[in-house]
């Protein structure tokens, strides 16, 4: 709602300000930070341009997902900063994560990944982009120059694959969520 209070917020709650908040002429306000975890995440206040208005069906996102080191820290930061209701989902030794919003309106997941995001990578967000059919999305992937990055599997959330464009930029696929 308002990029310039997310931005000081976000340095209140262990943030860093990548790019401070300013004005992209008349179509809204952008800025961008880093989470407690140290992950850059854009915040965005509506002018003219409201946002992507689809979400959770085929070509659009459907899913946001943080792999954080510093998860008890990168939980706490987006319920103080962006007042999103936080709800543990499994807080094993082996998995812990938390989703982010109500029922429907979850919109994203927090998932602790100290146990398997290599050293020196940073904390890192994927997108999920919905689609029809998992697998002919990555053959029509593979037929633009992008490439499979992990085969589509059968999960309890849809069937999920991982894929990067041509230029190397990674994004997840999921089909039947």
């Amino acid at each position: 709602e308002d990029a310039k209070a997310t931005v000081d917020a976000a340095q209140a709650h262990g943030g860093q300000v990548i790019v401070p908040a300013m004005d992209v002429m008349d179509l809204g306000t952008m800025a961008v930070v880093t989470d407690a975890g140290g992950a850059a995440i854009g915040a965005w206040q509506p002018g003219v341009h409201q946002g992507f208005a689809v979400h959770a069906e085929p070509g659009a996102p459907g899913w946001f997902e943080l792999h954080t080191r510093d998860y008890d820290a990168t939980v706490e930061f987006y319920r103080e900063v962006f007042a999103w209701d936080a709800h543990v989902m499994s807080d094993t030794p082996e998995f812990r994560y938390t989703t982010l919003g109500e029922g429907d309106g979850q919109l994203a997941g927090i998932m602790d990944a100290s146990a398997f995001l290599p050293e020196g990578v940073p904390a890192l967000w994927s997108i999920y982009f919905g689609v029809e059919d998992t697998d002919a999305a990555l053959a029509r992937i593979a037929d633009l120059g992008g490439a499979t990055v992990q085969p589509a599997e059968d999960t309890p959330y849809g069937r999920l694959a991982q894929a990067a464009d041509p230029t190397g930029a990674l994004f997840k696929l999921v089909a039947g969520a």
